[in-house]
């Protein structure tokens, strides 16, 4: 199990942090977003899906 939710934490860590450099948001923002997802996976993870920047597009 230990195994399993620590692949599923970089999974997330690295489909947010290509999702959010790709995003229109400032270098500050693009930071926080990373980092409270890599500390908070699960509660930063919905956040993001809310609340997120969106891609470019």
């Amino acid at each position: 199990m230990l195994e399993f939710s620590g692949l599923l934490h970089l999974i997330v860590v690295v489909f947010v942090t290509i999702s959010v450099i790709g995003s229109r948001a400032t270098t500050l923002a693009k930071t926080l977003w990373i980092l409270g997802v890599f500390f908070f996976p699960i509660i930063g993870f919905i956040l993001w899906l809310l609340l997120g920047p969106r891609r470019l597009r």
